[in-house]
């Protein structure tokens, strides 16, 4: 339940941030930083929806393993998949990190009922925010773009929501 809470006071702190940013016309956050698979993800606010505490999945059988299963968010099934593991990292598993992590859903114009794992959520972030930023590798799958500097030396990799559901590899669960 604590959660939830610090999840709800989270969200309501961030929508605070956006509002008051507009109104005083500084540059708005374009994106959610998140952590998975070991990497830094950055996803576009305007297809990232809203961000749901673990609470488990339904298991859905003879799917990939990244594909978790089911979740009932705000009375919309979903299926969940493990962001990390789907982009070729490590699976979230132990009952540890599943308590840490969260359910990121698609934004409804994206009109795709899906949510993603991952690992830890690391806040509102800028073009300005980083220092420099080179563009995503010729052989990098479509979803995958550029890949931006922080001051502190960190990458973080700017991922096409929209791409990503519609890309084969997301549209095939079955194994």
């Amino acid at each position: 339940m604590a959660n939830r809470e610090a999840l709800k006071e989270l969200q309501t702190r961030l929508a605070q941030r956006l509002q008051a940013a507009k109104a005083e016309g500084v540059a708005v956050s374009s994106w959610l930083a998140v952590e998975a698979g070991g990497r830094r993800w950055l996803l576009p606010l305007a297809q990232a929806g809203e961000i749901f505490p673990w609470a488990g999945v339904q298991p859905v059988p003879y799917t990939q393993p990244w594909f978790l299963g089911v979740a009932n968010l705000r009375g919309a099934l979903c299926g969940v998949a493990d962001l990390g593991l789907l982009l070729g990292g490590a699976p979230l598993r132990t009952e540890q990190a599943l308590s840490e992590a969260s359910v990121v859903s698609l934004a409804a114009l994206l009109e795709f009922n899906a949510g993603l794992l991952v690992q830890r959520l690391a806040g509102l972030r800028s073009a300005d925010a980083f220092v420099s930023h080179e563009p995503a590798q010729p052989d990098d799958p479509p979803y995958l773009g550029a890949i931006y500097l922080d001051a502190q030396g960190q990458r973080w990799q700017a991922l096409d929501l929209q791409a990503l559901v519609g890309h084969p590899v997301f549209l095939s669960i079955s194994s």
